[in-house]
């Protein structure tokens, strides 16, 4: 199938276009958010940089919307209505914004575009109203059990962890570096320390680096924290558990069903978060022991292959 869609969420893309279909990204010369492309990625050949004025005289097969007003920029660009003379699918990546349970979705008042979410945390909070639903989860390409530990750290992964602050529980990190130094990986991290006034070498901004340096990086750390209160599951979270490292994970949206007891430490009881962490850094062997529970749990649930043939059933329907 010839299939359009945005590159609006790194991570999930290079999952979803690594099936076994042709892929079309509308790309710009600025690279901006309408037109990002391929955006450098190493991804296969089969997906296309396409200029979105050529759109219109393009054989597709199916459009993937991941914002509201690609339904208008589909429209306009390829002269086809979604889910009426485009067959369209809508991914929806987040939990329900302003309200937890009462938002509404931007898609729940028609029947034509399934909404395609991530967790079925998100499913549940969303209202979908009439839209069908379908659940499709997280698929990642195995990165190896890159797992060390050597490290008696604890490793973060938080993009703008200053702006997003308490959806992404960068409040919560005083109480770790407490017990270990933090290694923080991601987007915008500089100012996260001083916004904390954590004293010198207790948090470490390591940058924005390319994927296989954060995972070579991140599993030296004995174990990794993720503090997320209000957040999709997270895929940073899936690579460490693919990697075999221990987690530390606050019990919000869809942790509890992605993280098995014997993976980590899974809690909103911070003490008892803190003490995990604690018995991590003095206990390698422990440490090491549910890392390796966490790699098979990821490989069982969170594999690219069941990813991409759950994809391809719903295209095929």
């Amino acid at each position: 199938m010839k299939i359009l869609l945005w590159h609006v969420h790194g991570g999930w893309t290079d999952s979803f276009v690594r099936g076994g279909h042709q892929y079309l990204l509308p790309t710009t010369p600025d690279r901006g958010p309408w037109g990002l492309g391929r955006a450098g990625r190493n991804w296969p050949e089969t997906v296309l940089e396409v200029s979105p004025e050529d759109l219109a005289g393009m054989e597709i097969d199916a459009v993937v919307l991941q914002r509201p007003e690609e339904l208008d920029f589909a429209n306009r660009l390829t002269g086809r209505t979604p889910g009426r003379d485009l067959p369209a699918f809508y991914v929806e990546h987040n939990t329900p914004k302003p309200h937890a349970t009462n938002s509404v979705h931007p898609l729940a008042g028609q029947n034509r575009i399934p909404i395609i979410h991530v967790t079925h945390f998100n499913r549940l909070y969303w209202d979908n109203g009439r839209a069908p639903t379908v659940v499709i989860e997280h698929g990642i390409p195995d990165p190896g059990a890159l797992y060390t530990g050597s490290r008696e750290g604890l490793g973060v992964m938080i993009n703008e962890p200053v702006r997003r602050w308490r959806i992404t529980g960068t409040d919560l990190l005083p109480a770790f570096a407490g017990v270990a130094p933090i290694e923080l990986f991601g987007i915008g991290g500089l100012e996260t320390a001083a916004r904390l006034n954590l004293p010198a070498g207790r948090l470490i901004w390591k940058g924005d680096l390319p994927t296989a340096d954060v995972h070579t990086k991140l599993a030296d750390n004995r174990a990794y924290l993720h503090t997320a209160r209000w957040t999709s599951l997270g895929l940073s979270l899936l690579e460490a558990m693919f990697m075999a490292m221990p987690v530390i994970v606050v019990a919000a949206t869809e942790a509890c069903r992605a993280v098995p007891p014997d993976a980590g430490a899974v809690s909103d009881d911070l003490g008892e978060l803190t003490e995990a962490a604690a018995r991590f850094i003095a206990e390698p062997d422990h440490a090491a022991a549910c890392g390796r529970a966490a790699r098979a749990a990821a490989l069982e649930k969170y594999g690219l292959e069941m990813f991409l043939q759950r994809w391809d059933l719903v295209l095929g329907q």
